[in-house]
């Protein structure tokens, strides 16, 4: 999906844009408030309770006790970025409802993290996503996977706050930098203190603000149009309402293939691999739960999709009764949405600082992940193998710094956001560069026997430099054939197709004025093959490189993979598995496992265990 976002700050003005009445109320900024006050006093509630008696797994992990709803409800909120609300209705409002066929690709987006990715994650009480490659590969491909996460998350988790912000500012006026600082500075609180308990529940209260603020556009948008019958039948007279396009070339923007199939991919690499996810996944108190919240999302996924394509759908048919003036047809496309908004909703005191709620609910819940998932790795990955007997409090201390260090860092970056002009497009994009690259490195060594630390090294770099080679590529073609328009002084940026966010996927041309060749071709591929593309990629070369080093250091032994890639049983055939940590005390410290050694010996432990759901060995699933 793509938007475009201004990258000089607007001046500053308090007035709609016909200059009648303040947008805001005081009743709007009451509101909006209670949004910033309600995520802080649940963050507040899971600090002071229990202090003193925190350990780091609660901390971290949740203490391994969450239940399927608020995990599902967290899922959702984490990708569902404030820039896909204001992304997704204007893509719907310019191109039609094409997009919509994204649905599609939830199902099986959805069903093989479940019954692939959960069952090895959770066997092996993993903390960090990345002890996985260590356990397969070795140290140095760990740290490589986990510098890759951090990488990707730093560099866009600024943005996240900053986009919307500039947005928002450019239409109602309200101030940029208050915005951006209160938001950092109370999500940084509340995520530091509270956790991952905190975060997850504040992600569920923001999930219904969320919702709430689009449903009042839906419901008064269609009321002032004659209702939704007659947003549909002005949808269909202006050719909005799309068809099925099924032509399979992967260079088209978006076709049916490249939404239901491409699509897939992308969804793996946000619910199947990645850290933020994948650790809420962990914190449930059963195996079966962390599956059945992964299901779960499937509906919410879906009925958010219906919600923001009604959104678009609404806009059309409004501004086909109240044109656009000049100034807001003129706007960058990003703004559309809060145009629209602040035309509708003025004079209904509340209902613009519930929506302002809604799309700050969405950043809000992307970065309190982000410093939550980011605080998880460095302490895991790059900090507790150096210095195994940290004291209890001492990595609680050092837990929660973290996390509001990351915090403070995504204050700087919002700053040099503000900085980067048209390198903000490319910012944005190299969240969606290297999840492709991440997602084919854990296939690699899931599903694949022969490979080797070297190849999984090696395969990475490939891929990244596939990606980055494609994505810039596809940015400096755009940026030069002139697609965005000059007078706008934007730079264009993709969405993360599901929705989400905090996942951006990479850059895509709007538009095709003259059919491309040669490279030019190359860099038009659809961004929703991009994860497919990359991830391929990774698996091909890392395959190549892992034969011709055969004789190199080879991973753990595939007698003690035995129990890790597995393709369980159906759902309605498994068991809970809970671990009982009484198996192995002598090997907890700080409330998780801490080294290679341990994990192994609860993995081939594991099956042996009344209630474990039964496991196939790596061979017999390998591709």
């Amino acid at each position: 999906m793509s938007l475009g976002v201004s990258t000089l700050a607007p001046p500053l003005t308090t007035l709609d844009p016909s200059g009648a009445a303040p947008i805001f109320s005081t009743v709007d900024y009451v509101v909006f408030a209670l949004l910033l006050l309600f995520s802080l006093a649940i963050g507040l509630y899971h600090a002071c309770r229990g202090w003193g008696h925190h350990t780091v797994g609660q901390l971290l992990m949740a203490d391994r006790k969450m239940s399927c709803f608020p995990v599902a409800l967290s899922l959702l909120a984490t990708f569902q970025s404030a820039v896909a609300i204001l992304g997704v209705p204007s893509e719907i409002f310019r191109f039609g409802t094409q997009y919509w066929f994204l649905g599609c690709c939830y199902f099986l987006g959805l069903l093989i993290p479940a019954h692939v990715f959960i069952p090895v994650f959770y066997r092996l009480h993993l903390t960090s996503t990345y002890e996985y490659l260590e356990l397969r590969f070795n140290k140095a491909v760990r740290i490589c996977g986990t510098l890759t996460f951090v990488f990707q998350m730093v560099i866009y988790m600024g943005v996240v706050l900053y986009a919307p912000s500039l947005a928002l500012n450019a239409v109602t006026g309200f101030d940029l930098w208050l915005s951006v600082l209160t938001l950092g500075i109370i999500c940084a609180i509340y995520t530091a203190l509270g956790g991952l308990k905190a975060v997850i529940w504040t992600d569920v209260f923001q999930t219904l603000v969320m919702f709430l603020g689009q449903v009042a556009v839906i419901i008064v948008g269609s009321a002032k149009v004659g209702g939704m019958g007659r947003v549909w039948d002005v949808a269909s007279q202006h050719g909005l309402i799309s068809g099925i396009e099924l032509n399979p070339d992967p260079f088209v923007r978006h076709t049916f293939w490249t939404l239901a199939f491409g699509g897939v991919f992308m969804m793996l690499s946000l619910y199947g691999v990645n850290q933020a996810q994948v650790q809420r996944y962990l914190s449930s108190h059963t195996e079966k739960a962390a599956v059945l919240s992964c299901y779960a999302v499937f509906p919410c996924q879906q009925i958010a999709l219906c919600v923001s394509c009604l959104i678009g759908l609404v806009m059309f048919a409004y501004y086909q009764e109240f044109p656009l003036s000049n100034q807001q047809a003129q706007a960058a496309p990003d703004q559309f949405v809060l145009y629209f908004v602040m035309d509708l909703l003025k004079g209904l005191p509340g209902l613009p600082g519930l929506f302002v709620a809604c799309l700050f609910s969405g950043s809000l819940s992307t970065i309190s992940s982000a410093f939550n998932s980011l605080a998880t790795v460095t302490m895991e990955d790059l900090i507790q193998p150096w210095f195994p007997e940290f004291c209890e409090t001492r990595a609680i201390v050092l837990s929660r710094s973290l996390a509001f260090g990351y915090g403070l860092l995504c204050l700087g970056m919002a700053y040099i956001s503000s900085q980067m002009g048209p390198l903000l497009q490319a910012a944005i994009s190299i969240f969606g560069m290297v999840g492709g690259p991440l997602l084919g490195l854990f296939c690699l060594g899931m599903f694949f026997p022969c490979a080797n630390p070297p190849g999984a090294i090696v395969g990475l770099l490939a891929g990244l430099i596939m990606a980055f080679w494609v994505g810039i590529g596809s940015i400096v073609t755009s940026m030069g054939s002139g697609e965005a328009s000059s007078s706008f002084n934007v730079s264009g940026f993709s969405l993360p197709s599901n929705l989400t966010i905090a996942t951006v996927t990479p850059l895509m041309p709007l538009s095709t004025l003259s059919r491309p060749t040669g490279l030019q071709r190359f860099y038009s591929l659809s961004y929703l093959w991009y994860s497919a593309h990359n991830s391929t990629t990774v698996i091909v070369v890392g395959l190549i490189v892992s034969l011709l080093t055969a004789g190199a250091q080879q991973g753990p032994s595939l007698s003690r993979m035995r129990p890790l890639p597995t393709l369980p049983a159906p759902l309605c055939t498994t068991q809970d598995v809970s671990v009982d940590t009484s198996l192995f005390p002598e090997k907890l410290r700080n409330g998780v496992l801490q080294d290679s050694g341990d994990k192994w010996a609860m993995a081939e432990d594991g099956p042996s265990q009344e209630g474990l759901s039964p496991t196939f060995i790596l061979q017999e699933t390998s591709l």
